[in-house]
């Protein structure tokens, strides 16, 4: 909310998203993730889900890349309607599915072994995330345009911010910013390979091919 000193006038509005960033691809896992903020959409609107979903495809797209940084989730801005409690009130549902989505996730996977070519692979895989955010993400922009901001807590998440990240760009712009908060989304290590591209068949080129061709997962 922002208040126009001039006429007394506010404004407000709500934004935000989630999307699931594996790197190695569990289908019953993304469809878990979007089947639960599916749900958590229809208690407000049946139409929310698919118009966010899109969003969010749209939104955590490296275009360089030509694939997204994940499997997407929801992503929305500028929200000032139908009204700002029920407004805030999708908000909250959408906040309060988050723990729903993941920690089953988790629970499946706590477990499973790993080996060096994964950790690798891993690797490889945060570089696209710190590209988006350095680069695209609104978020990481906000930020760093944000007088007095914590440029840590935005630069966190370090591929995808720094490239396209509109919070990560906001931020680091932002006169009298904290640059470290906005940039401790970032990844603390990633790694760059010339030319890298999984071998056809594998479970590497597996989940890039969802990345470049996003699926409908309910």
């Amino acid at each position: 909310e922002v208040q126009d000193v001039i006429n007394d006038e506010k404004h407000w509005w709500f934004g935000g998203g989630t999307d699931m960033t594996p790197y190695i691809l569990h289908e019953n896992d993304c469809i878990h993730f979007h089947k639960t903020l599916k749900n958590a959409c229809d208690l407000h609107n049946n139409q929310y889900y698919s118009k966010f979903k899109k969003w969010c495809d749209q939104y955590f797209y490296i275009n360089h890349r030509q694939e997204s940084r994940g499997i997407g989730g929801l992503f929305f801005d500028d929200m000032d309607y139908p009204n700002q409690k029920e407004a805030f009130n999708f908000v909250k549902s959408c906040a309060d599915s988050i723990i729903p989505c993941y920690i089953p996730v988790v629970e499946r996977n706590v477990n499973k072994g790993y080996s060096y070519a994964d950790r690798q692979w891993q690797l490889l895989r945060r570089g696209r995330y710190v590209e988006f955010n350095l680069i695209y993400d609104r978020g990481t922009k906000f930020g760093l345009f944000t007088p007095g901001a914590r440029y840590e807590s935005i630069l966190m998440y370090v591929e995808f911010n720094l490239i396209y990240d509109r919070g990560t760009k906001f931020g680091l712009f932002t006169p009298g910013a904290r640059y470290e908060s906005i940039l401790m989304s970032l990844p603390l290590v990633a790694k760059w390979q010339y030319s890298h591209s999984p071998e056809a068949g594998t479970k590497e080129d597996q989940l890039i091919q969802v990345l470049r061709n996003p699926k409908e997962w309910v």
